[in-house]
């Protein structure tokens, strides 16, 4: 079950500091900071798996509002990305 911090990481929050934050709460099972390819630096969320769904609700409830490497962080289940529609710019024949 993973749970997903949209907004508010810091770009120096690392996925080692967000394991570290999060285990507070339950088993983190895996913990990533979504970064930019060119800098290197956080994107502003990541992702955060837990071993049970008990743990994800605890984790959830007890970082949501948190700071975090100075930052407001917002958590909450990440949900499936939804399909982008097709480009106006793409070939259509």
């Amino acid at each position: 079950m993973y749970c997903t911090i949209w907004a508010g990481l810091s770009k120096r929050t690392t996925t080692e500091g967000l394991r570290e934050a999060f285990s507070k709460f339950g088993q983190v099972v895996h913990a990533r900071v979504v970064t930019d390819r060119v800098s290197g630096y956080s994107k502003g969320f990541g992702f955060v798996k837990y071993a049970t769904q008990e743990e994800a609700a605890e984790g959830i409830a007890g970082m949501d509002g948190k700071f975090l490497d100075g930052w407001v962080i917002f958590a909450e289940y990440a949900r499936p990305r939804t399909p982008n529609p097709p480009s106006q710019t793409e070939f259509q024949p």
